[in-house]
């Protein structure tokens, strides 16, 4: 019974955060605008495939719903942090994950948006250089000109049928 009651606590409480209500009351617009945001931008990128391994960046839990924020910056523009975290310290392909999840949120985002991808503190022993290299433009550009490069990101950004 204890479980059962855990659970449907836990349900309950997902529920009011996601759709804005607290205790009773609703969360300031701009608040619970800024969360919608963040799960549209999560149900996006979550099922990204991993380029080694047949399972989703959701499924190895490289992203998750917290890894995720939205804050407005001006007249319907929003900054999009995404902080996500490879399955091992040492990944080799952490720089082609945040290659990934820029060019899928950069083609399918409906909205105005300044785009951030790091990886989460303390998770890579390369973090401060790959995220220097996810976040400048014209490495990605180039990095998107090589074909075999492109091809990759291409077979983990494709939606699955």
């Amino acid at each position: 019974m204890s479980l059962v009651l855990g659970l449907l606590s836990h349900t309950l409480s997902r529920v009011l955060r996601y759709s804005g209500l607290r205790r009773g009351c609703h969360a300031p617009p701009r608040r619970a605008m800024e969360q919608d945001k963040a799960l549209e931008v999560y149900d996006i990128i979550r099922t990204i495939r991993d380029p080694e391994k047949p399972n989703t960046l959701e499924e190895l839990e490289v992203v998750t719903e917290s890894c995720v924020q939205v804050n407005e910056i001006g007249e319907e523009e929003y900054l999009v942090v995404i902080r996500f975290t490879p399955t091992v310290p040492h990944c080799s392909l952490a720089t082609l994950i945040g290659l990934c999840l820029r060019i899928k949120l950069q083609r399918c985002l409906p909205f105005r948006h300044k785009l951030e991808i790091y990886i989460s503190e303390g998770t890579h022993s390369t973090e401060e250089d790959i995220n220097k290299q996810i976040n400048d433009k014209e490495r990605v550009a180039a990095a998107m000109e090589n074909p075999n490069l492109r091809e990759i990101v291409e077979q983990c950004v494709t939606e699955p049928d």
